[in-house]
């Protein structure tokens, strides 16, 4: 039996530092299994079971459709162009994680911790970011359109060219953020167009 196929049987959960990179581990169970500094660059993870997985791990062009990602570590992780299309994403941590062009729009991300995150360009267009921490992240140019930021804590993060038409902002955190160039049509803080 290789390693793949022993991963993909649910027999090997410690997956720290495996080199893993194009892997095909769609449909996988890795619930509470530890990636940290695992490659998984380009590989197919699209509806894996990765709850409460620590994937502290290069994850760049991953496929993370349709996952299960409820309470997921991703603190520092290279998530860069990975794809999160019908994945749930409650409760996980991606704070500090490099997600630059990421794909994480249409998506309920209700309680993500994006703390100093990498977020620059990325789309998160119609997302649900209810009570989301994105203090300190850099958002330039993401796509927050027609987002839900209510009660999410922006303070001192970069929206430097982002476009938040439409988002709604109701009793959003929004100390010392950072919004020159921002697009801000139709967008509103308490049920109001916002004003800065």
């Amino acid at each position: 039996m290789t390693n793949i196929e022993a991963i993909c049987q649910g027999k090997i959960k410690m997956l720290a530092g495996y080199h893993l990179a194009g892997a095909d581990l769609s449909g996988v169970s890795l619930a509470d299994a530890d990636l940290s500094q695992a490659n998984l660059t380009g590989a197919n993870l699209a509806g894996a079971n990765l709850q409460r997985a620590i994937l502290r791990a290069n994850l760049r062009g991953a496929d993370l459709s349709g996952a299960d990602l409820s309470g997921a570590d991703f603190r520092n992780a290279d998530l860069r162009g990975a794809s999160f299309t019908n994945a749930q994403v409650r409760d996980a941590s991606f704070g500090g994680a490099f997600l630059a062009g990421a794909s994480i729009g249409n998506l309920d991300l209700s309680g993500v911790d994006f703390r100093g995150a990498d977020l620059r360009g990325a789309d998160l267009h119609r997302a649900i970011l209810h009570h989301a921490d994105l203090s300190n992240a850099n958002l330039s140019g993401a796509d927050f359109s027609g987002a839900d930021l209510e009660e999410a804590n922006l303070n001192g993060a970069v929206l430097r060219g982002a476009n938040l038409t439409g988002a709604n902002l109701l009793c959003a955190a929004i100390e010392q953020t950072v919004w020159d160039g921002a697009l801000l049509d139709r967008t509103c803080k308490a049920g109001t167009p916002l004003s800065l």
